[in-house]
């Protein structure tokens, strides 16, 4: 039961945040086109390919629908959380330590999901 907590705390945390990310990026598109392309040297054009596929990686987290998806998600969480690491970090903007807190609540929530199927799996056996 412990780990279920751990697991679910971990995982809104992480959709959360990219949820959170996704909503600033539809809403407030010229803004955040503006700071892709002027200060990040991004286009502009990524802007609603990330909040799509922001939005698409958490339905398939929390959705449960297939394994494979799931795991696709977690890799793309975590390759965009480093990516925006780096870039907020390089252009020094203070926004670096969130992107951090996304890629620790991506690492937490992937770990706590392997433990829970190891636990299903052993309980199966049983």
């Amino acid at each position: 039961m412990k780990l279920k907590i751990v697991y679910w705390i971990f995982t809104v945390g992480m959709c959360g945040m990219f949820l959170f990310s996704a909503q600033m990026y539809l809403t407030n598109y010229e803004m955040i086109s503006g700071y892709f392309e002027n200060h990040m040297g991004f286009p502009k054009w990524m802007v609603y390919p990330l909040a799509i596929a922001k939005i698409l990686g958490v339905v398939a987290v929390v959705s449960n629908l297939s394994r494979m998806l799931k795991e696709w998600a977690y890799a793309g969480f975590f390759f965009d959380g480093v990516m925006a690491f780096s870039a907020h970090y390089m252009v020094g903007d203070g926004v670096a330590p969130m992107a951090l807190f996304a890629i620790v609540m991506t690492i937490g929530s992937r770990i706590m999901w392997e433990l829970l199927e190891r636990q299903k799996r052993m309980e199966a056996m049983v």
